[in-house]
């Protein structure tokens, strides 16, 4: 299924709307290789034009129909990516320092490891592990430098 179909088909579920302003944030995501905050959404969408206001609360909208999902940068680093279902399979390094927030792409060989992991958390616990998301927290180039 495209896209844009399953965004629609979640919003529908949710009892929303998939208008004009959250098909463009969809697409602006989509296009951006790697989690925005709500300023680099809005700088994205340019001429088009999206007021800050809106961009929060459809963020909020597509978040609550599982079509977003918010990666905690720290302390006001928030940014937002499409769910993993949408964008494929991928981690995350997050900067400490400035919350710059880079997709990493998984590996077969880092995808073994952390189901071996798994099964080993999961045999230690009792808790049947159903996914795994790694964010792998430090300082980037630029503030280590």
């Amino acid at each position: 299924m495209e896209v844009h179909d399953e965004v629609s088909v979640r919003l529908a579920a949710a009892g929303h709307r998939y208008t004009a302003g959250r098909r463009t944030l969809v697409d602006v995501l989509a296009a951006s290789g790697r989690p925005l905050t709500v300023p680099e959404i809005i700088r994205s969408v340019g001429a088009q034009g999206l007021p800050q206001s809106s961009a929060y609360r459809n963020l909020t909208v597509l978040v609550d129909a599982g079509v977003v999902r918010r990666v905690a940068g720290g302390p006001g680093h928030d940014r937002f990516e499409l769910a993993e279902d949408l964008s494929g399979h991928h981690h995350h390094l997050l900067c400490t320092s400035c919350g710059v927030v880079a997709d990493v792409p998984t590996s077969p060989r880092l995808e073994r490891a952390v189901a071996e992991a798994a099964k080993l958390a999961s045999a230690e616990s009792g808790f049947e592990v159903a996914g795994h998301r790694i964010d792998l927290v430090g300082l980037c180039g630029t503030c280590r430098g």
